[in-house]
């Protein structure tokens, strides 16, 4: 009699993950899916079941994005320029879903943190770098929250300092309660009180008719004099809409819910929801925004987020200023919950530290203090007698805008790299799209710097800036597709089976090599993005002073 020979059993393929609280079950607020699901549905019930589960990263990193600074951007554009410019949230929307569901696919495939890659992979430099932009940003837009929060407070008639320390108490604890389902479940709550700019847009109702076509007609308002303040305006509505900190935070927060390749799609849709809601709040602000003060002599005279909600009191009642005065906290609230986070998160991932909401505090010392200090710094600040609070304001959302294209060029670089990624690296469209924002990102810069120097500049000169940055761009992309054209021809990457693939340990990565151009390059980035930071700082302070 023989026996059939026995199958060896196949190790499980290690993880590059570094912090064991991240392996488990996916504990959702709205749901859970035990560790070893396979990730199969058969039926809708259970796949909307799946999705309940997994939606949290998406949508909270979005909503969070409409915070205190969104609400004074978006407000800021509505009062000067009607709905004129509404038409960047659209061109916006791809770019959200490209960034971000490049960042979620990193989380779940290497179950690393951004702020840890970057150091690992392109050295210490780069990623101190990195984290210190990420930090000093994070910082002053924590402040912002704070701001947001003392406004909307002193409208409601509730104390400045009271208010101030309860929301920090009320942030703080949130976060620490050792539980991941806890924490997330408070979050998605304040994603729902979002959704108060829905009814009070139809208190005020904007003209449909004029909002849906600045939606897809682009338009430049105001004449030679007012383009700079026109063309900062629109960084600042990028740097808003597409922040720096969003990729750090998704990628670990999708680590720290536990997500795998497996559910990819589900947390696609996630992000799709998210987005959705975002550009929807965005486009309400502006809308009802314009309304209110279309035939006032508030137009064009803003001055900062309370007048907004005077202005709104004003032609919609006490109701509606009440309904936007808590949007604000609830924005201002979330915000902080996503920016605290991030920073906590990347701090943690950088220096070895234990850095989960699964954890409790006693588990988690050096993640939770992160949190706990920048949250009580940034409410310290606010209370400060003759802080600088409207130059905050203003100047964080444009510094985000120009720190974003080194943000990205790293998540490119990221997403290429095949050691990392495997069969989930970026494909050729996605790289031609990516390439396509940075050389946009740039220009926008490079016109900012242009409209500082030359506050006089012409419409013509911005458009010659843009038409040589597109010729540079062009430039750039050919001697790309050269170099591949004559390099050897690679095997094509084999995608199957990926939905369990996950990064190895990171000390068994082979280290990456960098050409020579790819670090005059990079290198000619950051110098050219330190100068146009100095300069919007400038032009800030110019504004202020009403130069």
């Amino acid at each position: 009699m023989t026996t059939a020979p026995t199958t060896p059993k196949v190790p499980a393929p290690r993880s590059a993950v570094l912090d064991d609280a991240h392996l488990g079950d996916i504990r959702g607020a709205l749901g859970t899916i035990k560790q070893h699901d396979s990730g199969e549905r058969r039926t809708l019930s259970a796949k909307l079941k799946t999705l309940l589960a997994i939606v949290g990263p998406g949508l909270i990193v979005m909503v969070g994005d409409n915070d205190a600074g969104a609400f004074a951007t978006y407000g800021q554009a509505g009062q000067n320029y009607g709905t004129q410019l509404l038409w960047t949230l659209l061109l916006l929307i791809p770019v959200l879903y490209v960034n971000q569901e490049m960042v979620l696919r990193l989380g779940a495939v290497t179950g690393v943190g951004h702020a840890r890659l970057i150091l690992e992979r392109f050295g210490k430099f780069w990623g101190a770098f990195s984290v210190i932009d990420l930090f000093l940003l994070n910082a002053l837009t924590l402040v912002t929250e704070f701001i947001g929060i003392t406004m909307a407070a002193g409208y409601l008639g509730l104390p400045k300092t009271g208010s101030v320390i309860l929301a920090a108490a009320i942030i703080i604890a949130s976060a620490f309660t050792g539980s991941f389902r806890r924490f997330e479940r408070v979050a998605i709550a304040l994603c729902a009180a979002s959704l108060l700019l829905v009814p009070l847009y139809f208190m005020i109702h904007p003209k449909s008719s004029q909002m849906a076509h600045d939606f897809v007609v682009p338009v430049i308002p105001g004449g030679n004099g007012e383009l700079a303040t026109v063309m900062l305006l629109i960084i600042g509505i990028v740097g808003t809409t597409v922040a720096p900190w969003q990729l750090f935070f998704q990628q670990s927060y999708v680590i720290d819910k536990r997500i795998t390749p497996r559910f990819m799609k589900y947390e696609k849709a996630d992000l799709w929801i998210g987005i959705a809601i975002v550009i929807i709040g965005a486009a309400a602000m502006m809308g009802l925004v314009a309304a209110a003060f279309a035939g006032t002599d508030g137009v064009g005279n803003f001055d900062d987020t309370a007048g907004l909600i005077t202005g709104i009191e004003a032609k919609a009642g006490k109701v509606a200023g009440v309904l936007f005065a808590i949007a604000l906290l609830d924005a201002s609230i979330i915000g902080a919950f996503a920016v605290s986070l991030s920073t906590a998160y990347a701090i943690g991932d950088v220096f070895g530290m234990k850095h989960s909401l699964h954890r409790g505090v006693q588990g988690a010392k050096g993640f939770y203090a992160v949190y706990a200090g920048l949250v009580t710094a940034a409410a310290a600040i606010v209370l400060i007698p003759g802080s600088p609070l409207g130059l905050l304001t203003q100047g964080v959302q444009t510094l985000a805008g120009v720190l974003l294209p080194s943000a990205s060029v790293f998540l490119l670089l990221l997403c290429n790299d095949k050691q990392v990624l495997g069969p989930w690296v970026n494909g050729p469209k996605t790289n031609a799209f990516t390439a396509a924002v940075v050389g946009v990102l740039v220009s926008l810069s490079v016109i900012l710097t242009a409209s500082v120097l030359f506050p006089d500049i012409s419409s013509n000169a911005i458009l010659d800036i843009m038409a040589g940055c597109g010729i540079a761009g062009v430039l750039a992309a050919g001697y790309s597709f050269t170099r591949r054209r004559t390099a050897t021809k690679e095997d094509p990457i084999d995608r199957t089976g990926r939905e369990n693939w996950r990064m190895p340990p990171l000390q068994t990565l082979a280290k990456p090599t960098m050409s020579t151009a790819r670090k005059i390059g990079m290198g000619a980035l950051r110098t050219y993005l330190l100068i146009a930071m100095v300069l919007v700082v400038i032009k800030i302070v110019q504004v202020a002073l009403g130069h």
